[in-house]
C-alpha cells in the first residue's frame, strides 16, 4: 500500500506514519516529489501473513494510517513489484554518475537528454582498453564499458581478466575522466567491484541472483540491471524492486533483447519495452544494442529505435579490431563505426526535443 501524504505535511507527522508502521512490523520507503510526498508501505500487513498487496490488509490498519496527523489518503498498489511501481513513485527517478568528463563533475541518467556509454565488451589488454577508450570519449561518450569478469556460455571461453581488468579500467578513468561501469558476478565480488566502477552491472543471467541483488542493494552504487533473456517485463521490474528494498534507489533497467524462436540475430531486441518500463515504472532505461543483436550492421539501427523510443542511455560495444577481439567481435563496433553513428544518433536526439551529454 501507499499513504499519501498532503501537501503541506511537515517532517515530523511524516516521522511519526513511519514510526507507526515500524511499530507494526512494517517499514516505510520514502518517496519525495515536487508537490507531496509518498511512503511505500512493505512488509506483512495481511492476517495470513502473505505479503503487502497480496493478502487482505489487516482490519484497521488502512483506517489507522488515514487518521494520523498528515496523511491525505491511502492507497493500494495494484502491482505486485512496490517501490519499482509509478504508482508509488509519479516522478521519473534520476541517477547521477561522477564523471570528470563532463561540466560539474557528473552525468545524469535518467533526465531530459542521452548518455552515451561505449567501449569493448571486455577488457583484454592494457593497449586496447586505452585505445578504445580514447576514441569513445572522443566521439562524445562519457561513460566507458568494459568487463573485467564475464559469464560464458562455455566454459572454455574467455572469462575476463578480474581485478587486473577493474584497474585497468581506474586507469582509464584516470586518463580520460569518463565514469566506469562494469559487472560484477557474484555477491562477494560487489565490494571489490565497487572499489573501482562508478556504475555496477548485473548481466542478463544474474537478473535472478538474489542474493546478488540483496548485497549491490546494500551499496548505494548506481545500478545497470540487465533484463533476463527470458524474463518478461513484470519479472524484471520485480528484480529491481530487490535491490530497491534494500536500501538502493541508483537502479537503471537496460533492455538487452530477450531469446526467441528468432534465429536471425543472436536474441530480439524489444525495443516496445522502453515505452513500456517508462509507463510502469519511474526508474531510468537504457538500451545495449550490441546484446539486444548480436551483429555490428544491426547495432546502428537499434540505437537509433532505442532513442526515437525514449531511452535514457545508449550501453555500446566498441573495439579497436573487432575481428581479433576475445569475446563478441562479431557485435562490436569499429571505432570508425562508432564514430560514424554519433552524429546519426544526435540527429535523432534532436528530432525528439533531446540531446547528448556529451561535455
Amino acid at each position: 500500500m501507499i499513504v499519501v501524504m498532503k501537501a503541506h505535511s511537515n517532517n515530523e507527522e511524516i516521522q511519526h506514519v513511519l514510526k507507526f508502521l515500524q511499530n507494526h512490523g512494517l517499514s516505510g520507503h520514502l518517496s519525495q516529489g515536487v508537490e507531496r510526498t509518498v511512503i511505500g508501505v512493505l512488509g506483512q500487513t495481511s492476517n495470513a501473513g502473505l505479503p503487502s498487496g497480496i493478502g487482505g490488509i489487516t482490519p484497521g490498519l488502512e483506517d489507522s494510517l488515514e487518521g494520523l496527523p498528515g496523511v491525505d489518503n491511502v492507497l493500494r498498489v495494484s502491482k505486485p513489484y512496490k517501490l519499482a511501481s509509478r504508482e508509488f513513485h509519479p516522478e521519473n527517478t534520476t541517477v547521477e554518475v561522477p564523471a570528470a568528463c563532463v561540466d560539474g563533475g557528473s552525468v545524469t541518467i535518467g533526465g531530459k537528454d542521452v548518455v552515451m556509454m561505449a567501449g569493448p565488451c571486455t577488457v583484454e589488454t592494457e593497449t586496447q582498453l586505452m585505445t578504445a577508450a580514447e576514441a569513445v570519449r572522443k566521439a562524445g561518450a562519457v561513460i566507458l564499458r568494459g568487463g573485467a569478469f564475464k559469464p560464458s556460455t562455455s566454459p572454455y571461453g574467455f572469462r575476463g581478466l578480474g581485478e587486473k581488468g577493474l584497474q585497468l579500467l581506474a586507469k582509464a578513468r584516470d586518463e580520460f575522466g569518463m565514469a566506469v561501469i562494469t559487472e560484477v558476478m557474484t555477491p562477494s565480488d560487489v565490494a571489490m567491484v565497487c572499489e573501482y566502477a562508478d556504475i555496477l552491472q548485473i548481466g542478463t543471467r544474474n537478473m535472478q541472483n538474489y542474493m546478488l541483488l540483496d548485497e549491490i542493494g546494500r551499496t548505494n552504487k548506481p545500478v545497470v540491471l540487465k533484463r533476463g533473456m527470458s524474463a518478461t517485463i513484470e519479472e524484471w521490474l520485480l528484480a529491481a524492486e530487490y535491490v530497491l528494498s534494500q536500501g538502493n534507489k541508483n537502479v537503471i533497467l537496460c533492455e538487452r533483447g530477450i531469446r526467441t524462436f528468432e534465429k536471425a540475430t543472436r536474441n530480439t531486441m524489444d525495443i516496445s519495452a522502453i515505452p513500456v518500463a517508462k509507463t510502469l515504472s519511474h526508474l531510468p532505461i537504457i538500451s545495449d544494442p550490441s546484446q539486444g543483436t548480436g551483429h555490428r550492421h544491426l547495432v546502428g539501427p537499434m540505437t537509433l529505435a532505442s532513442i526515437a523510443a525514449g531511452t535514457d542511455a545508449l550501453l555500446i560495444e566498441v573495439h579497436p579490431n573487432p575481428d581479433e577481439a576475445l569475446k563478441d567481435g562479431a557485435q562490436s563496433l569499429t571505432i570508425q563505426q562508432f564514430n560514424e553513428l554519433m552524429p546519426q544518433a544526435q540527429a535523432v536526439a534532436h528530432a525528439i526535443g533531446r540531446d547528448f551529454i556529451t561535455r
